[in-house]
């Protein structure tokens, strides 16, 4: 299992970004940015981070909620409202340019970048591939399809717009007829596009070990054939 560790880097506005980072062993097949979930850094994301990193690359998670000096949520669903309401669109947007510096600081291409979310982060996933130029990006269980999440614009309005090619993976939703919209507005990019569904399975795919290791394997396989 690969080691996870935190760096801090200094940003104009005077904070620190803090980025939990994680190297494969031997030489990266590339890099990879991990967005996190609403409750912050959470362990479930420093898996990922590791999961990554062992299957070969080079893996880094910006800390979003650094400005208001927290890593983890660990308070009321009222208390994470409210960190992702305080969020501001452009400074999400700087932060994970700032990853993707790190990562360039590291000797990956652009072409050999990708960036995966999921819950919060897997909406600015595919904000940040509509407005990056990058390899491949992957969204998990991401919401604010219709509607804005925050600061976030609708993923429908943005996904036209992707510029790399694009996976989202979903579980159960209450409107399927929104992940309809949603892909239609994927495919009109003209980048490779997929959307799954694992009907039955929780919005984490968590009480279903069988679905989160088929979903896990379809991220791997998507970065594994765009990211060359």
């Amino acid at each position: 299992m690969s080691e996870i560790r935190t760096e801090a880097v200094p940003l104009v506005d005077g904070s620190d970004l803090r980025l939990t980072v994680a190297e494969p062993e031997g030489t990266a097949r590339g890099g990879i940015v991990v967005l996190h979930e609403a409750r912050g850094v959470t362990d479930t994301v420093r898996r990922l981070v590791e999961g990554i990193a062992g299957d070969g690359w080079l893996v880094v998670a910006p800390h979003l909620y650094h400005r208001d000096g927290a890593d983890e949520l660990d308070g009321a669903e009222e208390q994470v409202a409210d960190h992702v309401a305080r969020l501001d669109g452009e400074q999400v947007m700087a932060d994970t340019d700032t990853a993707f510096g790190w990562l360039a600081d590291h000797e990956v291409a652009p072409d050999q970048m990708g960036v995966i979310g999921f819950d919060l982060g897997g909406s600015v996933a595919l904000l940040v591939a509509a407005r990056r130029t990058l390899g491949a990006a992957v969204t998990v269980a991401g919401g604010g399809i219709d509607e804005p999440v925050g600061p976030l614009p609708a993923l429908v309005s943005a996904a036209p717009g992707l510029t790399c090619p694009w996976l989202g993976i979903y579980g159960d939703r209450d409107d399927k007829a929104e992940l309809d919209r949603l892909l239609d507005a994927a495919r009109e990019s003209e980048v490779a596009t997929d959307l799954v569904t694992y009907p039955g399975s929780g919005h984490r795919f968590d009480d279903d070990p069988a679905t989160a290791a088929d979903a896990w394997q379809r991220m791997l396989n998507w970065f594994d054939s765009h990211l060359r």
